[in-house]
C-alpha cells in the first residue's frame, strides 16, 4: 500500500520558482524596451553645429603686411618684397620681385591657401579661392581670389606689380582675410584659363603674409 505525504516545503519551493521565472521573463521584456527607447531618441550633432577648423574665425584687423619673398629651388635665385597697406577700406599690394634667371620674361604670381612654404613651394596647396571660383584673370569674369596675375621682368630679371581690392582684407573674416596666405612666384606664364593653375609652372619663389 501506497502512502501520500503532504510536503509543505516542496510545495513553497515550486511557487517560488514560479514567481522567479515570471519576473525574469516581464523583466526581460522591459529591457528590451528601455533598449529601443534609447536608440530611437539617441541623435547625432547636427553637421549645422560648428566644429572647431571651420573657415569661420576672424582674426584681429591690422593696417599693414609684408611677404618677404624667397626662392624654394637650389638652381633659381628669387627675392623680392610684397607690401600690403590698408586704405580707404581697400587693400593695396605693391610687389617688387627679382629673378636674374628669368630676365626679360614673365613670371606669374598667386596668393595660395597656406602659409608653409616647405616641399619646394608645394606645402603652400593650391591657389586661395574661399569663393570655389573658375581660376581666370584678375577682375575679368570668374577668377581666384588670389589670381593675382603676370609680372614681367626686365633685362635684370626685376619686376614690381601694383593691385588695389576691397575684395581682401588684413584681418577679419576668413573669407576674405589674406593674412598668413602664402604668395607664389612661379616659373611662367599665367594663361588665366588652364583650370586650376593657369599652367604657370613650377614654384619657384615664396613668401608668407605677416
Amino acid at each position: 500500500m501506497k502512502h501520500s505525504f503532504y510536503r509543505p516545503g516542496a510545495l513553497l519551493l515550486a511557487l517560488t520558482i514560479g514567481s522567479v521565472a515570471l519576473f525574469s521573463c516581464n523583466n526581460e521584456g522591459s529591457s528590451k524596451d528601455g533598449d529601443d527607447t534609447t536608440a530611437a531618441t539617441f541623435s547625432p550633432v547636427p553637421d549645422s553645429v560648428p566644429h572647431s577648423g571651420h573657415d569661420t574665425a576672424s582674426a584681429p584687423m591690422v593696417s599693414h603686411a609684408e611677404a618677404v619673398l624667397n626662392g624654394t629651388k637650389a638652381d633659381t635665385t628669387v627675392s623680392g618684397l610684397a607690401k600690403f597697406d590698408v586704405a580707404n577700406g581697400k587693400v593695396k599690394l605693391e610687389l617688387e620681385v627679382t629673378v636674374p634667371k628669368k630676365a626679360n620674361s614673365t613670371v606669374a604670381v598667386h596668393l595660395h591657401e597656406h602659409g608653409d612654404c616647405g616641399d619646394s613651394g608645394n606645402a603652400s596647396h593650391g591657389h586661395w579661392n574661399p569663393t570655389s571660383a573658375q581660376h581666370g584673370k584678375w577682375g575679368e569674369g570668374s577668377f581666384h581670389l588670389g589670381d593675382i596675375g603676370n609680372v614681367k621682368l626686365d633685362g635684370k630679371g626685376k619686376g614690381k606689380l601694383s593691385v588695389e581690392t576691397d575684395l581682401w582684407t588684413l584681418g577679419g573674416p576668413a573669407a576674405s582675410s589674406i593674412l598668413g596666405k602664402a604668395l607664389i612666384v612661379h616659373s611662367g606664364v599665367d594663361d588665366y584659363k588652364t583650370q586650376p593653375t593657369g599652367n604657370a609652372g613650377s614654384r619657384i619663389g615664396c613668401g608668407v603674409i605677416q
